[in-house]
C-alpha cells in the first residue's frame, strides 16, 4: 500500500517499515508506513506531551525496563 502524501517519514529510514506522522487539524496521526489505514490519532496537546517526553529522555533506552523484564511480567 503507497503512503498517503499527508504522511511524512523520517529521512533515516532506510527499511521502508517505518513511523509516519500526519499533522492535521485535529492533532497528530502516527501509522507504520506500511499500513497507514491503521493510524493511531493524538490531540495537539497529547502530541506535545509526547515530544516533550522525547525531547527530555525519557523513552531512552536507559530508562526502560529491559525486554526479559517485561517479558517475565506478561506484558
Amino acid at each position: 500500500m503507497a503512503l498517503p502524501d499527508r504522511f511524512r517519514t523520517s529521512s533515516f529510514c532506510v527499511s521502508g517499515e517505518c513511523v509516519a506522522v500526519s499533522v492535521t487539524r485535529e492533532g497528530v496521526e502516527v501509522a507504520v508506513s506500511s499500513d497507514p489505514d491503521r493510524a493511531l490519532r493524538f490531540s495537539a496537546p497529547e502530541w506535545e506531551a509526547f515530544l516533550a517526553g522525547v525531547r527530555a529522555g525519557e523513552f531512552d533506552p536507559e530508562h526502560q525496563p529491559s525486554l526479559g523484564d517485561a517479558c517475565e511480567r506478561g506484558e
